[in-house]
């Protein structure tokens, strides 16, 4: 694709109507679920359902389609939802498969190819252009977060420097001088990268080029965000992406900030119930459903994603229609259950950062205690020199407004910069230990 000088990577695509998207939808969906009859499971799946492609005649017909599920995945691994031979397929990406079989996903040439459009038209649409310098400070490999922006950024025309994750004090010298404008990076490590900055008298605002920010890979709130934004002095834009729709360029934030645009020339979004599975209303949050609508090797119908968000409402200033989506808000599945009381770490996190005396870095430790249920807060401390009285304090003030949020009481421990261990990948948040005593 040429690059242009629009604010936009593909005119043609990003300043459709929503009935030209509805339409270049339906399109893809009946020509995906044609395609998935490849699928030895998705033909199984539909045969059970009583389900043919031809019954797929509008859009509201996906949801005759059945749900697919990570666990699907597992089952068939490693190449059982393919939907072409696999001499066609030149790469695949696994999550790493701690809990089981891994979740494989492969990609052809074209998929590749499209992909590294989507994440480009992510990178062009917050104003980077072919003479950036976009610096990649994610994990290569099985890991989809470092291809994927490589292959974008290299797609856009930017020189790319391919970092990798770690290394804070070479990540610097490499800001320093390529002269980085853009980076990629997990929000938990940018918190770390500005302690080492500030460990090594590197100003970001005066001895560095940088002005946007790709951040994601974790949940986080708009918090820890503009706390990002305001050390360095930098646009951080939200992203999203996960390894079963490819990885990263499935939803990016405009310069608006206002929400994820979700592309639906590559994705058909659903809001369900996660309890009910039925479709919940715009505005309310739900766990969000994608299905795929241009993937040749593995495409994808009515996957659960397990993310919880919400449709925002209204039309974004930038002029795209496509869908907006609300930050993530954290996974069905990382709910914590304590006391019967539903809590997610988000939730934690959104308080703690409301203290500019702590830091980004927290762990929340789960135990059971003489047959009851407990909760410790560890998190460090921002700067020091903090007297007794004024830590004390500190800790009542943090335990109250926690016990507001979760309405329930946690032990919280106020740790001295650098104690809890640093990830190079995603921040370990939750420790649930109670399994050790059932």
């Amino acid at each position: 694709m040429a690059i242009n000088n629009s604010e936009y990577f593909n005119p043609e695509i990003e300043t459709m109507s929503r009935e030209e998207i509805k339409k270049l939808q339906l399109e893809r969906l009946q020509k995906t679920v044609r395609h998935c009859m490849n699928s030895p499971f998705y033909k199984k799946r539909f045969e059970e359902a009583g389900l043919k492609p031809e019954d797929i005649k509008t859009l509201d017909d996906v949801r005759k389609i059945p749900f697919t599920t990570k666990q699907d995945l597992r089952d068939t691994y490693p190449f059982g939802l393919a939907s072409v031979p696999l001499s066609e397929c030149v790469r695949l990406h696994s999550s790493s498969g701690t809990t089981g079989n891994p979740t494989v996903i492969l990609h052809t040439q074209k998929d590749l190819d499209e992909w590294a459009n989507a994440v480009a038209r992510c990178l062009w649409m917050v104003g980077l252009r072919p003479d950036d310098v976009f610096q990649n400070s994610s994990g290569y490999g099985m890991f989809t977060g470092g291809l994927g922006f490589q292959y974008g950024a290299e797609r856009l025309g930017m020189l790319t420097v391919p970092a990798a994750a770690g290394n804070s004090l070479r990540q610097i010298k490499f800001i320093k001088d390529f002269g980085t404008t853009a980076i990629h990076a997990i929000p938990s490590y940018l918190t770390r990268l500005h302690e080492v900055m500030e460990q090594e008298g590197v100003d970001p605002r005066k001895d560095t080029k940088l002005k946007v920010f790709a951040i994601g890979a974790e949940p986080h709130t708009e918090e820890q965000r503009k706390r990002i934004e305001d050390m360095f002095g930098v646009k951080a834009y939200n992203s999203f992406g996960m390894s079963e729709m490819c990885g990263p360029g499935v939803a990016f934030e405009c310069k608006e900030q206002n929400g994820l645009h979700f592309w639906e020339d590559y994705y058909i979004v659903e809001i369900v119930d996660p309890e009910t599975l039925e479709p919940v209303p715009d505005g309310q949050i739900g766990e969000l459903v994608l299905t795929t609508l241009n993937r040749e090797a593995m495409p994808l119908l009515r996957y659960r994603t397990r993310d919880l968000t919400r449709v925002l409402p209204g039309d974004c200033p930038c002029g795209r229609k496509h869908i907006r989506l609300d930050r993530m808000k954290g996974r069905s599945d990382d709910m914590m259950v304590l006391r019967g009381v539903n809590i997610f770490p988000i939730q934690i996190e959104k308080i703690l950062l409301n203290y500019p005396e702590l830091s980004s870095n927290y762990l929340i430790t789960l135990t059971t205690d003489n047959d009851n249920d407990n909760m410790t807060v560890d998190v460090e401390l921002a700067k020091e020199g903090l007297t007794d009285n004024q830590l004390k304090d500190l800790e009542k003030a943090v335990c109250r407004a926690l016990k507001d949020e979760i309405l329930l009481t946690p032990r919280i421990h106020l740790l001295v910069a650098g104690t809890l261990p640093q990830s190079e990948g995603k921040a370990v948040r939750v420790k649930d230990l109670r399994k050790v005593y059932q």
